[in-house]
């Protein structure tokens, strides 16, 4: 079984790539949001490797990640009941726009989070957190401690961290941001939306 390929990427789309490593080239499936963090053709590449064989007599499918991380998270949603390999990296998809927000909304089964945040439909956000909840609880990786900086602050500042969430950045890019916006305020007052406006140009 292949647990990792490391080589030259060769081609390069939105939802495969061809890697050679060893002289052979490996056709690979990956998420849009893997292949938008792919370095430049011919640049030596690593991936974490999953394989899945197709039902009745299938060919195997290979399906790649940049962390380990995201290929656990992959394995998990692959687990979930009538959840094959290609509806769980539309998961994944979904899910990376914040791993570590995904985790804590199944710990804390908000489905609120899973709809608003990561656009899962209700349904399939009660699905995730059924499934999911003791998989992740028992996770080193989820076990994390929740990082200060996820916090949302009250007044302008908070409105506008829930602003930049709803248009898709990662809370704490958002937060990196918004602080870097305040600095060059020197502690002045802002409306929120100037506080969107100035935090975008820093994204």
């Amino acid at each position: 079984m292949i647990a990792s390929l490391h080589g030259v990427l060769l081609e390069a789309g939105p939802e495969r790539i061809v890697l050679e490593a060893g002289g052979v080239g490996y056709e690979v499936i990956v998420s849009p949001h893997t292949a938008s963090r792919l370095p430049s053709l011919g640049a030596e590449l690593r991936l974490f490797v999953s394989e899945s064989t197709a039902m009745y007599g299938g060919g195997t499918t290979l399906y790649g990640f940049l962390s380990r991380e995201d290929k656990q998270m992959f394995l998990c949603f692959k687990e979930l009941p009538a959840t094959g390999a290609k509806k769980a990296i539309e998961h994944l998809e979904k899910a990376s726009r914040s791993l570590p927000d995904f985790r804590r909304a199944v710990l804390d089964a908000d489905a609120k989070v899973l709809t608003d945040m990561f656009r899962f439909t209700r349904k399939t956000a009660d699905k995730l957190i059924a499934g999911l909840r003791d998989k992740l609880g028992g996770d080193a990786l989820a076990a994390r401690p929740r990082p200060a900086e996820i916090s949302v602050p009250a007044g302008p500042l908070g409105r506008a961290l829930e602003a930049l969430a709803a248009l898709g950045y990662k809370p704490n890019e958002s937060r990196s941001a918004l602080e870097s916006v305040r600095a060059d305020l020197s502690g002045e007052e802002a409306p929120v939306e100037d506080l969107i406006r100035l935090a975008l140009r820093k994204l």
